[in-house]
């Protein structure tokens, strides 16, 4: 279960089309791991107490209430109180100890996040800019909404994938910047090109073993998890029409972006965080093709409008430059399991009698969480299985009357037609 500090919840952590739909569709079919579509329910919280226009009014003495009555401790371990019994409520009976919270534009509130959970991993997915450009581009094409990234970017109005493509970008880079014990990053490409690979250096990350074969998600499509996962009907339209991870969107920014908008968009981000996250290659050539040489840093202007657009219509305050906090001394972060499960030689010989006792108590624990699941599901049970076959009976009756409809209808035209067309 989650506790209070945030062991056992993960965060995943990245702007929209990213790729973590294809991540986490590998990561829920671990025996230890829920994950499912994005939740986003803590950006809710975040912002409760705006208090924004609802019909039955009371929205000033809401924001009173919170702001004259509510301090922000009390506020915060009401929100903690909250998030766990959602988190816990996934858990319960599933078998899992972990549970991934896939929800993009969380860079909105990484402060808050560490405040929270600062036990908490976080995973940052990282995907070269102009493949995520492309792929908002694609998608929305595909939905019938359209993008244009130039029009985006230098609209007067909040865009918010022009947010999610620069500030949201920027931040997570600025987050991560520095090595932390809680977080593991995770790229895109990588992750297409090598899943195994990927998926073993990521369970070693959260202290599990890999389990054999969770990267062809197409073999699991008919388990409660994918359908739980499919329900939703967000993330990537286009991941149902695979089985496994392809390679063809990797380098499809080429196809889908114009010239303008590649240089614009590489001219507002700046060359240096492409550096940083990794993708000079992919600059050098999106600067050969639109013959443009990017300035090292992004553009100032562009970026500091998109910014104020953001604070007016949210009112959120960043620290900039906000970095994921470090483990204080009093801080206890839990990696022991990392390393010895990442097949590095141990310093210690580790005792079988530990690890048989360690396994027993987990296998103890998976049977209480099994018997909890069978008692309190038993009687749900009796009960969806009469309004199936309820349902059953009724759709015979209704497959009964079709026949005798058709004869109705018929005499009802021959009626007609003898009484000359009246009825």
């Amino acid at each position: 279960m989650i506790d209070t500090q945030g062991n056992g919840l993960v965060f995943l952590l990245c702007v929209p089309r990213s790729g973590s739909s294809l991540s986490t569709v590998m990561l829920q079919n671990h025996s230890r791991i829920f994950a499912t579509q994005e939740m986003w329910f803590l950006m809710n919280l975040v912002d409760l107490s705006r208090a924004d226009a609802r019909a039955y009014g009371g929205s000033s003495i809401v924001r009173q209430f919170y702001q004259a009555m509510v301090s922000e401790e009390h506020y915060e371990k009401a929100c903690r109180s909250f998030a766990l019994e959602i988190y816990n409520g996934f858990l319960e009976g599933s078998g899992a100890d972990f549970i991934v919270d896939k929800s993009p534009r969380y860079y909105y509130m990484l402060e808050w996040l560490d405040r929270l959970f600062p036990q908490s991993r976080r995973i940052h997915l990282q995907r070269n800019p102009l493949s995520i450009a492309a792929s908002f581009k694609k998608v929305n094409r595909h939905i019938g909404e359209g993008f244009n990234l130039t029009e985006s970017l230098h609209s007067s109005k909040l865009n918010m994938r022009a947010i999610d493509l620069t500030l949201g970008l920027a931040r997570l880079d600025a987050y991560f910047s520095e090595p932390h014990p809680l977080a593991y990053a995770l790229k895109y490409e990588q992750l297409v090109m090598r899943p195994q690979e990927e998926l073993e250096k990521l369970c070693a990350f959260l202290g599990i073993s890999y389990e054999q074969g969770i990267e062809r998600y197409g073999q699991f499509v008919n388990s409660t998890k994918a359908d739980m996962f499919y329900s939703m009907g967000v993330g990537d339209p286009f991941l149902s029409t695979h089985e496994e991870a392809h390679q063809g969107s990797v380098n499809n920014w080429k196809n889908i972006l114009d010239r303008q908008e590649i240089e614009l968009y590489c001219r507002v981000l700046g060359a240096n965080l492409f550096h940083r996250m990794g993708y000079s290659e992919q600059l050098v050539e999106a600067e050969q093709w639109t013959g443009v040489r990017v300035a090292a840093e992004p553009d100032h202007e562009i970026m500091e409008r998109l910014h104020q657009q953001l604070a007016v219509a949210t009112g959120c305050s960043w620290e900039p430059d906000y970095r994921m906090k470090a483990p204080g001394n009093g801080d206890i972060v839990k990696v022991d399991s990392v390393q010895s499960d990442a097949g590095a030689e141990p310093s210690v010989k580790p005792d079988p009698t530990l690890e048989a006792m360690v396994t027993i108590r987990q296998l103890q624990a998976a049977l209480r969480a099994a018997d909890q699941r069978l008692e309190h599901g038993y009687t749900e049970q009796q009960r969806l299985r009469k309004q199936l076959a309820s349902a059953h009976h009724k759709l015979q009756r209704i497959k009964s009357w079709i026949p005798f409809g058709h004869q109705i209808s018929a005499w009802a035209s021959q009626r007609k037609m003898v009484r000359g067309g009246k009825s």
